[in-house]
């Protein structure tokens, strides 16, 4: 487990998602550390970070959080996660591990079908990645190409920025734990709940246009953690960070401050 440290506050722990890296954060990175320690981490296995032995399985990654909180003393502190690295915040707040958690289009909630769908999408993708691994920058810096290979992860894939997008597309084709990682969140165990007594409040964010996790899905999740506050951002995919930078950062210092603010189900 790497981490970045930047800003100035109380800490703030990032985790990303399946096959990214901690630059998966950098569109609201400025805004969160103009108010707090941000602690972007990268994953074992994942970018720079050496894969562990249990890394190829959910249960090793939350093991390696929780063992990086230990040692870090940040247990207790707030944490922010995407799609997977949703899931591991939340199994941190069950665990009591987590102060205030946000969890952005969380994984781990996936029934009957939609984890075949799950399998399929994302091997098909990691193929494709591979296979494109020479032309990834020139792809990547093409509106149309970014359109073509990001429509499960963003609404608007043809505004983001070619060199982020071309980073964390080489992150998920050269993740050597990801092909385990597939087989084990689209047919292992789904996440359980709730928050332990001791963890902060749940807040959950969640994409409209999420062609990843179902937006239905959301539902699921606060039967799970019954006392969760649910988000939805209106013009997003699976990564609000990406698609509404601005409403995301505007969650995560919200809902982790003082006076934690929320959404109901709607």
């Amino acid at each position: 487990m790497l981490a970045t440290r930047t800003g100035a506050g109380r800490p703030l722990v990032l985790v990303h998602g399946l096959g990214s890296t901690s630059q998966v954060w950098n569109p609201i990175l400025p805004a969160l550390a103009a108010e707090r320690e941000v602690w972007a981490l990268d994953l074992p296995g994942h970018g720079p970070a050496v894969a562990e032995e249990d890394s190829n399985q959910f249960a090793g990654l939350a093991r390696s959080l929780e063992a990086f909180l230990v040692d870090e003393n940040l247990v207790g502190v707030d944490m922010v996660g995407s799609s997977l690295g949703g899931q591991l915040v939340l199994e941190m707040a069950r665990r009591g591990n987590a102060g205030a958690t946000v969890a952005l289009d969380p994984a781990g909630f996936w029934r009957g079908w939609e984890r075949a769908v799950l399998k399929s999408s994302l091997t098909a993708s990691l193929w494709t990645v591979r296979g494109a691994q020479p032309a990834l920058g020139a792809l990547a810096a093409s509106p149309i190409a970014r359109t073509m290979m990001l429509a499960l992860l963003s609404a608007r894939p043809w505004l983001l920025d070619g060199s982020l997008v071309a980073s964390e597309l080489a992150a998920f084709g050269n993740t050597t734990t990801l092909d385990a990682l597939i087989d084990d969140l689209a047919f292992g165990s789904s996440q359980a709940g709730p928050a332990a007594n001791d963890s902060g409040p749940v807040t959950v964010g969640w994409g409209r246009h999420d062609r990843l996790c179902n937006p239905a899905q959301a539902a699921r999740v606060l039967r799970s953690f019954p006392h969760a506050r649910l988000h939805w951002f209106e013009d997003s995919g699976h990564f609000p960070m990406w698609d509404e930078p601005a409403s995301a950062a505007a969650l995560i210092l919200n809902s982790t401050g003082d006076t934690p603010l929320g959404h109901t189900l709607q």
